[in-house]
């Protein structure tokens, strides 16, 4: 019963802890890359809502914000990325303009 009690306290917290915030650092990526594919298979539209990530799964709803402005937005995963050391995050600049991110800085992140 006891064990019962803690794997039941466990899963609570990793939950909630699931839900935190999470500061990364995230840049973002535009016109130069219009049309192509994503890792997805969608075509990459820089004004879109989209991230790409290096492991989350496809169709992964993401809150990113912007400590510096206050804003925040959702978006989609749908591509791998970015494959640059220290760098988390790779949004596409139709989001990275809607938090007002004008270049590589620290963001917020946590699942929708």
């Amino acid at each position: 019963m006891t064990r019962l009690f803690t794997a039941c306290l466990s899963l609570l917290a990793f939950a909630t802890a699931a839900q935190a915030d999470a500061r990364v650092t995230a840049t973002w990526y535009g016109n130069e890359l219009r049309g192509h594919r994503t890792a997805s298979g969608a075509p990459f539209n820089p004004n879109g809502m989209t991230a790409a990530h290096r492991s989350l799964p496809f169709g992964t709803c993401l809150v990113v914000g912007n400590p510096r402005t206050g804003k925040s937005v959702r978006v989609t995963v749908n591509d791998r990325g970015p494959f640059t050391a220290g760098l988390t995050l790779d949004l596409s600049h139709g989001a990275a303009r809607v938090i007002g991110m004008k270049s590589t800085q620290a963001v917020t992140m946590r699942r929708c």
